[in-house]
């Protein structure tokens, strides 16, 4: 959000939309709409979904802020070229990985990502999926489904509370930290973090404490993944990283499906020892003769943690704020840089 008090005196840069068709009747409602040319020049064209036309190309030429979103083309040099002016890129959306570029970074533009509101509805599906797993309701509604008009068994899933409740989260980032800091309300939970880059002091300030994958996974009763698709994190849980997780203990992953062996949590979830909540695979959506598919003690569910609906209206709210900043000559707040793509989602 824009710092409180007296905003110093506005310019209006040139900008324009660019993104899918659809994603821009979605995110730019009436309001946003109305903000969006109160804060710059717009002309004619106001939205595009490519900038290799040349009608297009002309129209942008003096185009100094770009808000973006699903949809963007990649800013390679190429197109670079025809945007002279290009001084920010403002993304209505979390990742800037598909359409940044080293051409991007080397010309100095300023890239801004509506990562950290992003992360707010993942946080609260992420708390919600916790709190259902650590009771087996995905569990045990598929078994009442499948054996209609007979008691599900119960007892043989081990404990079914939320008290006491020991939680793995790996990755301390913007979803991560809130998933620590609401799991607060659960009374005695426990959450053990992992992450190399994550500062104690504000681990423990969250309500966590910072541990290594090694000292977490045969304590937690529900794991949750957080981390970024990078080669590092590639199949970081694997099988033995799940043969060291306890009997009747749950994997949950809304970050990224490359996080996670799916062949060695098939194995797993066979045997019926552990139980999954997959809001992302790899590939994505799983293959139809993927193992995991079917089974009672594995919920799929097709990316749908992250922003939609109204939800996006968020985003875009957070990008028109980075905007106002530029037009004031402010500070931008929400910013993407190289460096910290390397350790991003």
């Amino acid at each position: 959000m824009p710092p409180a008090g007296p905003v110093p005196p506005q310019r209006r840069p040139r900008a324009l939309a660019l993104m899918a068709d659809d994603v821009f009747d979605q995110q730019m409602d009436g309001p946003r709409l109305d903000r969006f040319a109160r804060l710059a020049t717009l002309t004619d064209l106001v939205h595009t979904d490519t900038l290799d036309s040349p009608q297009v190309r002309e129209a942008a030429r003096d185009v100094e802020v770009l808000l973006t979103s699903w949809g963007a083309p990649r800013l390679t040099a190429a197109r670079l070229e025809h945007l002279p002016a290009l001084r920010a890129v403002l993304h209505c959306a979390g990742s800037v990985r598909p359409h940044v570029s080293d051409a991007l970074w080397e010309r100095g533009i300023q890239v801004t990502t509506a990562a950290d509101v992003n992360a707010v509805p993942v946080a609260e599906f992420t708390v919600a999926a916790i709190v259902l797993a650590s009771k087996k309701v995905f569990t045990l509604g598929a078994l009442a489904r499948q054996h209609r008009g007979a008691q599900s068994r119960r007892d043989t899933l081990g404990p079914l509370s939320t008290f006491g409740l020991t939680v793995g989260i790996v990755g301390f980032s913007r979803v991560g930290r809130r998933v620590v800091e609401r799991l607060q309300v659960l009374d005695e939970c426990t959450c053990l973090v992992v992450d190399p880059y994550a500062d104690p002091a504000e681990v423990a300030a969250a309500g966590g404490a910072l541990v290594s994958l090694e000292q977490m996974l045969g304590r937690v009763d529900v794991l949750s993944l957080h981390a970024p698709s990078v080669p590092a994190t590639d199949r970081m849980i694997g099988a033995v990283e799940l043969a060291a997780l306890p009997d009747h203990a749950t994997l949950v992953n809304t970050a990224r499906g490359s996080l996670v062996d799916h062949d060695a949590l098939a194995a797993e979830c066979l045997t019926g020892r552990l139980h999954a909540v997959l809001d992302v695979t790899d590939p994505e959506p799983l293959p139809a003769t993927s193992l995991l598919h079917g089974l009672p003690n594995v919920m799929l569910t097709p990316h749908v943690a992250g922003s939609l609906g109204s939800e996006t209206l968020r985003m875009t709210t957070s990008a028109l704020d980075q905007l106002e900043l530029y037009a004031a000559g402010l500070a931008l707040t929400a910013t993407m840089t190289r460096e910290l793509l390397e350790v991003s989602a």
